[in-house]
Parts: structure tokens; C-alpha cells; sequence
């Protein structure tokens, strides 16, 4: 009953933040805070009680906890739950990103309190079910259970600088790209149970039966781009990342740190869970183009990123420059560069929720997030700049940090396979410099431009950024824990793709 109660947990603590708002304000961050500690030692404990790293493959799919009970048997619809390295991983971070979610909430949330918490937990129990969910249409209600709750999070306590019809526009654009993500998602899995029911005559819903589904080259392919869009949109992949400027200019700076951190993830893990192993063949075939769009994120999001004067927008473009990578590794067909989309998973998360909750410290205190109107911070903020530049110095990839690990080893495994694009994704690491060090400068060097008497970091801050910091040299000193239980589902995923590209070449 593990992985039912990982998700089951936060629905729960959920309604216990509602409910006990009557009896104080802070009576849903100490709960919230409670639950996600709590599902951060479950996920530890199973981490260090299991043998992920020991697991020998055997076919594509091998699971450490499996939990599977019938729900609508006439569509061969189970509650089917399971657990292996690349799952657990994801679990841990979501934990510790719920974590800091919940304290960066601690005293920006004005109002709603109990109702707030109630929505981030139910986002962070619909991720969680999201990388458990072995039944696809489990996955697919996972999947949108996640929207409401952010929307509402997006347009309840969005930022008071502007007009609160801003913010709804951008919580409605929100919704809108994300249910286009998931009625893309909805038919791409629909069509893929008709076509594996016309094949063996099996209703099923299930990972493990649809992997061998027989299909048509051509039905492979549609059914890939439908499953390929709906995970970009999320991604997301330049043309279709309109929606994630806005919302992270409007969402509080909890509500920024969950999506960036998780939610944004949730899309790679989907392609590398479900796209590649369901349809190997139409993925190797389409490969040129996906990569081709990871190189134009990267670009897009980088020029971008250097032309805007909103923190947050900046740190929205910056993010997109980054899943480009992502996108070439998942693509590359390299073992080494899956495991490098593991770690700069990870490694962005902890640098880009850092730099978020930093951005919200700053606009606690200047209240405004206009580049143009700061200057001169390095001496007015005992620690927060020294901050900010640990993780501006890992977001551009310096040695010692995860996003050199990740980064460094993406290049390096998808240059086998796939050299122009991996040399074309080193030269953008030079615009990455110049858009990061040109924000240090604009932000904490130059003339003083505002007089506000600027107060030092809380206890509380500097718990959740020092936590990143320690976070993210660990993981670029001693990545091997991590590599380790990512080995066995990176192979499984590695060997069924090579044994499919095989039978093409033949």
C-alpha cells in the first residue's frame, strides 16, 4: 500500500489545510508542511530499504513496487501503480520542491490560506500520480487533475502589481494550452487501445500490454505526434511555449516553484516513459526534427531571455533554453545522454526553483521585479546576492554544480549520434552566460536606483536557499547515487529503442 498512500497523503492533507484554516492562518502551512516531509522520508526510506541499483533488466519493463487492483474492468481500466529508480527520483524531488513550495508560501500568501495549501497539494498528489501511473488512462486523469488547482492558484493569489484582470487572462491562457494538451493526449491514447483492441481483440489501458501493440508505420506516427504535442505544449518546446511567460509572471512564487521545479518535468518524463518505449520506431524516425526543435528553444529561449526587464520572464525564457536539452537527449538514442536528461532534470529544478524563490525575496522588499528599476543590491543585501550568483554561475553550468553533470553528459552522449546538434547546443552555452551575468549586472552592480531600507534573510530563507545550494554541489560533486538508481530504467528504455532501430536497419 505504499504507492497509494504517496498519493493519497497529500489529497488528504489537502482537506485538512481547508478545513483547519478556522482555527488560525497557520495552521495549513504546519500541515502541508507535515504531509510533504512525511512523503520525503516514505520516498527516502523506500530509496534506501530497496536495490534499485542491483536490478538486472529483463525485458523493457521492471518494477520495484507494483500495487494493481481492477476499476473498470470492461475496458480493461485497472488502479495500476508502480515504482522503479527513474519514478523514485522524480518522487524525492517532487517532495523537496513541495517542501519549499510550502515555506515560500509562508508569509507571501495574504489570504485563502487554508484554500491555497488545499490546492498545492492536491497539484503535488496529482504529480506524484502522474509518475506512478502505469495504467494510461490513469495517467491521463493524474494528468489533468494538476490544472484546476493551478489555475485557481494562478488567479486567486496572483501578483498585486497588477490588474487583476491580467492575471486571469493568463490563468485562462493556462488552462487553455493545457487542456489542448490533454485532449491531444486523450485521443492519442484512445487511438492507441482501438488499435491494440482491432490487433489482439484486448480492451486495455494497460503500459506493459500496449508496448507490443502491432500497428501500421503510419498509425505509429500519428499517434507519436499526438502523444509528442501534448508533452511539448507542457514542456514546453518552442513554438508552443506561449502560456509560460504569463503564468510565471502572475503565479506567486510558491505556485512558480512547483511548476518550474515539477511540473514542466512531468512532460520529459512522460516522453521518455511513454513516448519512446510505445512507439520506438516512429520516435528514431522523428528524432531529426525533435532535436531540431531542442536547438531552436535553446536559441529562442536564450535571445529572449536577454531582452526582458521582468525577473520572472526572464527566468520563464531561461527555462525554455534549458528543456531544449532535454529534448536532444531524449532524442539522441544514447544511454549516456538518458542519464544526463536525469540528472539536468534535477539539477534545473533545484537551480531554477532557487532563483524563483530568490526573484520573490527581492520583490518582498522592492516590490517591483523591473530590472530597470534595481541597481546596486550587492551591498544593500547582507547574503542574498551571493545567493544569486551561486545559482546564476550553476544555471550557466559551471563545474561542481548538477547542471554541468547534466548538461556535460548530454552533449557528450548525443555527439555520437547526433554531432551537428550537440555542437550547435555548446555554442549556445555562450549566449546562457551572457543573458545570466548581464541579469547579475543590471540587478546588483551599477548606481543605486531605489532607496527602500532593505531588510536582511529571514531564518527561513536562508533554510530553503542553503538547501539548494547543498543540493545542487552534491549532486554535481557525487552524481552516482543518483546515476545508479536511474541505471535500470535508462537501460530498459536504451535496449528496447536500439532492439526496435535494429529491425528497421534490417
Amino acid at each position: 500500500m505504499l504507492l497509494p498512500w504517496l498519493i493519497a497523503l497529500p489529497l488528504f492533507g489537502g482537506v485538512c489545510c481547508w478545513y483547519s484554516e478556522q482555527f488560525g492562518e497557520k495552521k495549513p502551512r504546519w500541515i502541508a508542511l507535515m504531509v510533504m516531509g512525511f512523503i520525503l522520508i516514505l520516498s527516502i526510506l523506500s530509496w534506501a530499504l530497496g536495490s534499485y541499483g542491483l536490478l538486472q533488466t529483463s525485458g523493457h519493463a521492471q518494477w520495484q513496487h507494483e500495487f494493481s487492483t481492477q476499476w473498470i474492468p470492461r475496458f480493461g481500466i485497472n488502479f495500476h501503480l508502480a515504482l522503479d529508480g527513474l519514478s523514485l527520483i522524480m518522487i524525492v524531488l517532487t517532495s523537496i520542491v513541495g517542501i519549499m513550495a510550502t515555506l515560500c508560501a509562508w508569509n507571501e500568501i495574504k489570504k485563502l490560506h487554508g484554500f491555497f495549501h488545499f490546492n498545492l497539494l492536491w497539484i503535488l498528489s496529482g504529480v506524484i500520480g502522474v509518475f506512478l501511473s502505469i495504467d494510461l488512462f490513469l495517467f491521463l486523469l493524474f494528468w489533468e487533475m494538476i490544472l484546476v488547482p493551478m489555475y485557481l492558484i494562478i488567479i486567486i493569489w496572483g501578483h498585486k502589481d497588477v490588474v487583476s484582470k491580467i492575471g486571469v487572462t493568463s490563468g485562462t491562457k493556462f488552462l487553455i494550452y493545457t487542456q489542448l494538451s490533454g485532449l491531444l493526449m486523450l485521443i492519442s491514447i484512445l487511438g492507441l487501445v482501438i488499435t491494440h483492441y482491432h490487433a489482439t481483440g484486448e480492451w486495455t489501458f494497460n503500459y506493459e500490454h500496449l508496448l507490443n501493440t502491432p500497428m501500421s508505420p503510419g498509425v505509429e506516427r500519428l499517434l507519436m505526434i499526438g502523444f509528442f504535442i501534448a508533452f511539448s505544449i507542457k514542456m514546453p518546446i518552442v513554438p508552443l511555449h506561449g502560456w509560460l511567460p504569463d503564468t510565471h509572471t502572475q503565479t506567486p512564487t510558491g505556485g512558480s516553484v512547483d511548476l518550474v521545479g515539477i511540473l514542466l518535468k512531468t512532460s520529459a518524463y512522460g516522453l521518455l516513459r511513454f513516448v519512446l518505449p510505445l512507439f520506438p520506431r516512429a520516435s528514431f524516425e522523428f528524432s531529426p526534427i525533435a532535436m531540431s526543435l531542442g536547438v531552436v528553444s535553446i536559441f529562442y529561449g536564450a535571445f529572449l531571455a536577454f531582452s526582458q526587464n521582468d525577473m520572472k520572464r526572464w527566468l520563464a525564457y531561461s527555462s525554455i533554453s534549458h528543456t531544449g536539452f532535454l529534448l536532444i537527449a531524449i532524442y539522441s538514442n544514447s544511454f549516456l545522454s538518458y542519464q544526463g536528461a536525469v540528472i539536468q532534470m534535477i539539477a534545473h529544478s533545484l537551480s531554477a526553483s532557487a532563483l524563483f524563490i530568490l526573484c520573490g525575496q527581492i520583490y518582498e522588499r522592492l516590490h517591483t521585479r523591473d530590472m530597470r528599476e534595481m541597481g546596486g543590491l550587492w551591498s544593500r543585501i547582507k547574503w542574498l546576492p551571493g545567493f544569486s550568483l551561486f545559482f546564476v554561475m550553476a544555471n550557466i553550468g559551471i563545474p561542481g554544480t548538477g547542471n554541468f553533470i547534466g548538461e556535460f553528459m548530454i552533449l557528450v552522449g548525443s555527439f555520437h549520434s547526433a554531432p551537428i546538434f550537440s555542437i550547435i547546443a555548446t555554442c549556445s552555452l555562450i549566449f546562457t552566460a551572457v543573458y545570466s551575468l548581464f541579469m547579475m549586472k543590471r540587478v546588483y552592480y551599477g548606481a543605486v536606483k531605489l532607496q527602500t531600507p532593505l531588510s536582511g534573510m529571514s531564518p527561513r530563507e536562508y533554510l530553503m536557499i542553503l538547501t539548494f545550494v547543498i543540493l545542487s554541489l552534491c549532486l554535481g560533486m557525487y552524481p552516482q547515487p543518483i546515476l545508479n538508481i536511474s541505471y535500470s530504467g535508462m537501460m530498459n528504455i536504451h535496449n528496447w529503442l536500439t532492439s526496435s532501430i535494429s529491425v528497421i536497419r534490417l
